[in-house]
């Protein structure tokens, strides 16, 4: 009769080789379809949040077939922002669906890749697109990306997203450096069992946007002549916009901009002691926002959509894309 223990090995031992079944299955059925993903595809997704050690092993070994470069800066790339990797030297993409436990990105303008190259002379890891709750998938996987950017060696990740503004003054097309986080998903990446060698059971928040790389952002910013000013992040589940009274809502709290991301990722970067810088561009306003002198944006649409989000974050790119390879070398 077998023990316990014995058991218990031969049954990850099981599990290991579905893994790397479903990574090749995985691969496969990206190139086909987002839309229905195998069942060996989704046993990867679990282990990745049930055993993410395990899975980071295995991650990094695909990744490292790959590249051999060891990033310094890890960036995560949000709604219409990915062609900030078309100024990588030596760059080395890889699908999300070729990586041991990664689940792949179903949202328009999230290219769904993991890109590996040089940026203004530092060896950086980007996402070329991520993925989010709203699209079914557990927050442990939407953190997972990160795990592995400091298993391969980043020690600073820079964090990207569109937003729609909330509190009075925001207008298109700004970008907002993000010194705080209210996160209203209903979930955390660090919720369950913990593994002491990845990071702490109990992480302090308190200074999750690394206050000294804020004064940079700033610093280089105002050298540049790019209008830059912080503000805190709300992040809603979505997919659904929000209502006028959740806007209000959100105000009274504190929020400037909201979207439906960032926020396990900047959980999961604190968490395994990586410094944190984060950016936002505001591509709706919508017309029940005041303006700064307390006046409606009447001007602005009524309504909103995902095509004018993409649109209006293409216009923001550039300076956004200025700002952080001017940033780099200071990270």
């Amino acid at each position: 009769m077998l023990s316990f223990r014995k058991l218990r090995h031969w049954l990850m031992g099981t599990l290991g080789v579905a893994v790397l079944c479903c990574t090749l299955a995985g691969a496969a059925q990206a190139q086909k379809s987002n839309e229905d993903l195998s069942p060996l595809y989704r046993i990867n997704a679990a282990q990745a949040r049930f055993q993410p050690r395990a899975m980071l092993k295995l991650a990094v070994e695909a990744v490292r077939l790959k590249s051999d470069l060891h990033p310094e800066v890890g960036i995560v790339l949000g709604s219409g922002l990915g062609d900030l990797t078309d100024l990588l030297q030596d760059k080395v993409e890889i699908p999300y669906a070729s990586i041991p436990g990664f689940v792949v990105s179903t949202v328009e303008g999230h290219a769904g890749s993991l890109v590996l190259g040089k940026l203004e002379g530092r060896p950086v890891v980007v996402m070329r697109g991520r993925v989010h709750c709203y699209e079914g998938y557990h927050i442990r996987n939407v953190a997972f990306p990160i795990l592995l950017m400091k298993e391969l060696g980043a020690k600073t990740l820079v964090v990207t997203n569109s937003s729609g503004a909330i509190s009075p003054g925001r207008y298109l097309g700004e970008i907002v450096l993000l010194k705080d986080h209210l996160n209203f998903l209903g979930a955390n990446p660090l919720v369950g069992n913990n593994d002491p060698k990845l990071g702490p059971r109990f992480v302090d928040m308190n200074k999750a946007y690394t206050p000294s790389l804020r004064q940079k952002a700033l610093a280089q910013a105002q050298k540049l002549e790019i209008p830059l000013k912080e503000g805190v992040y709300a992040a809603m589940l979505g997919p659904s916009y929000e209502t006028p009274a959740e806007r209000r809502m959100l105000r009274l709290v504190g929020a400037d901009v909201v979207g439906m991301s960032t926020v396990p990722e900047v959980i999961a970067a604190v968490y395994s002691g990586m410094q944190v810088i984060g950016f936002s561009c505001v591509t709706d306003v919508p017309a029940d926002i005041p303006s700064a002198k307390g006046e409606k944006a009447q001007a602005a649409p009524a309504t909103t959509n995902h095509q004018q989000v993409l649109e209006a974050a293409q216009k923001a790119q550039r300076q956004l894309g200025q700002l952080i390879r001017a940033l780099i070398p200071q990270l």
